[in-house]
């Protein structure tokens, strides 16, 4: 696809990649789920959110404490605090979480708050002083389809974070910006089975800013792990109705249970399986799920 791909690309490293973060490892047979709210809000919030997730067997968490909205008056997260919220909710489980980098200023301040996995959001695809920099730490690196890229320029991207060293690179496909107004972004589930492919990475896939509304997630999540994703970036609110970014999108703990349950079935019928945590409980499960 791009000679220039010295490092990425398959032809130069025929066998696939298996990139681990925590317990979870990205790229061999099973399937690891990532799962939790687009924007961290509150400590009760969280704490339900890890609960949820993590009764329905997801192996990582995610939460968003920086924000990029399309809106300057749109609430932009909480910040720092926000990562020690993430933090304290994950290790109730023992979950390792993944959050978005949007400044490279910020990446010190990441690394000291051990971010276990580091998400380069579609906006930030291109932005190659931030991948640098990226390329010269020892932190899994999960990096988003811009959302209008090409395969080749999201390959080249990769390129950029594995030219200074860092390997660990996982690709997320997360929906195409094209003329179609129904949904929020195109999945393009074609381009796993492409990637997959071209490059010797894991090819993990976000079905909830794909479809933009809750009721599409199960069947665009389905559809990516039987076109043979290695993972699954899932958002889950205990109250999506109250949530203060992406709403919509947003599956209910009992929604994300069912469909947890679908996608075990999936998995086997291709000869995979979904990734099966290995932690104990750190703390008594509280009530997820229920609206204030």
């Amino acid at each position: 696809m791009n000679n220039d791909c010295k490092l990425v690309s398959r032809e130069r490293h025929p066998s696939a990649s298996v990139v681990r973060v925590g317990d979870a490892a990205f790229g061999g047979e099973a399937i690891p789920v990532i799962a939790g709210p687009c924007s961290v809000e509150t400590n009760p919030q969280m704490a339900a959110a890890a609960d949820a997730v993590a009764a329905a067997g997801a192996t990582l968490m995610r939460g968003g404490a920086f924000k990029p909205r399309t809106s300057p008056y749109a609430f932009q997260g909480k910040g720092v605090e926000g990562l020690a919220m993430l933090k304290e909710s994950a290790s109730r489980h023992a979950l390792p979480v993944v959050t978005e980098l949007m400044d490279v200023r910020m990446l010190d301040t990441f690394l000291a708050m051990g971010v276990d996995a580091i998400q380069v959001g579609t906006r930030n695809m291109q932005n190659f002083e931030l991948l640098k920099e990226l390329g010269r730490v020892d932190v899994p690196v999960v990096l988003k389809r811009g959302m209008s890229a090409t395969l080749a320029e999201w390959l080249m991207a990769a390129e950029y974070i594995a030219a200074g060293g860092n390997t660990r690179i996982i690709l997320c496909e997360r929906g195409i910006r094209t003329f179609e107004t129904a949904y929020r972004n195109v999945l393009d589930v074609t381009a796993v089975a492409v990637m997959k492919k071209e490059t010797h990475l894991p090819v993990i896939v976000d079905p909830s800013h794909a479809g933009g509304k809750a009721w599409m997630v199960p069947a665009l999540a389905a559809a990516a792990v039987a076109a043979g994703a290695d993972g699954l970036l899932i958002e889950v609110h205990p109250c999506p109705a109250e949530a203060w970014c992406d709403a919509d999108q947003a599956l209910t703990p009992e929604a994300f249970a069912a469909l947890m349950a679908t996608l075990v079935a999936v998995a086997r019928a291709i000869g995979r399986r979904v990734a099966t945590p290995r932690r104990a409980m750190l703390a008594p499960r509280v009530q997820a799920g229920a609206c204030a």
